[in-house]
């Protein structure tokens, strides 16, 4: 049964980028502001559809960033459910970096079982579930089967280069906080190098083995962490929540994370 969702949701996930691309190309945004003032483009809302046209076939219940005001008492009776972010990284995606993702993962008794992220500027898939690991994968959006994909994919992590203690922080969102970890890590590991990443392309650089640690002391919700946490741990990393000592948590009565530690 998982193999058949990490199906459907990678075929969601890459029929909705391929969407997105040809708005990301265009001149035609159509940007609007939320109520706490974070964008929201036309591609968002495109891709939103896309993937609950996909998801609602498996008949579970599904939280997304742009349909998220469901309570809690509702949520609460659901043991398995979808949380999506449809476009991690708007602002990215309207500076045209190429640091946007799309995002889907499982959640099962509170934990996320199941994860997928495509970046789709840069052509590239991870995903992962519980039972075989976390893998990348270079996808052409216009021409691919997935079950290619899932037989050509290269598990995670990967041989890494250097041995250089490596941090990757947000390219957007840089807190004081995660400035003072920084500098900690320079006094105990000496020499360090520092990566900037949008979206959850942070996490992914974790469960590739190209970064050690990610640290997040700045607000996040669980649609933007849900599916890279997956990827993570089921590549050999922890995210921990940085108040409990445990990994996040999802489906909780507010949506918003904690302060976390990714290594």
């Amino acid at each position: 049964m998982s193999k058949d969702l990490l199906k459907i949701a990678i075929t969601a996930s890459l029929e909705a980028s391929k969407e997105i691309l040809k708005i990301y190309n265009s001149d035609d945004f159509e940007v609007e502001l939320k109520a706490d003032d974070s964008p929201l483009t036309k591609a968002d809302l495109l891709s939103n559809q896309i993937i609950k046209t996909y998801l609602k076939k498996t008949n579970i219940f599904i939280i997304s960033e742009e349909e998220k005001d469901i309570p809690h008492n509702i949520r609460k009776q659901c043991a398995k459910l979808w949380m999506v972010d449809p476009i991690d990284g708007t602002k990215e995606f309207i500076k045209r970096n190429g640091e946007f993702t799309v995002n889907i993962a499982l959640i099962k008794n509170n934990n996320p079982v199941l994860g997928v992220i495509c970046a789709p500027v840069l052509n590239t898939l991870y995903f992962s579930y519980s039972e075989i690991g976390a893998f990348k994968a270079e996808v052409d959006l216009n021409n691919y089967e997935t079950n290619d994909i899932l037989n050509s994919a290269i598990q995670l992590p990967l041989k890494r280069k250097n041995s250089i203690y490596t941090i990757v922080a947000s390219r957007s969102h840089l807190s004081k906080e995660t400035t003072d970890f920084i500098e900690k890590m320079q006094k105990d590991k000496g020499k360090i190098r520092l990566l900037h990443k949008g979206s959850s392309l942070k996490l992914c650089l974790v469960a590739e083995g190209k970064a050690d640690s990610y640290p997040r002391f700045a607000p996040t919700m669980e649609w933007d962490t849900a599916a890279g946490q997956a990827i993570c741990e089921h590549s050999g990393f922890k995210v921990i929540d940085v108040f409990t000592n445990e990994a996040l948590l999802y489906n909780k009565p507010k949506l918003i994370n904690n302060w976390f530690i990714v290594n």
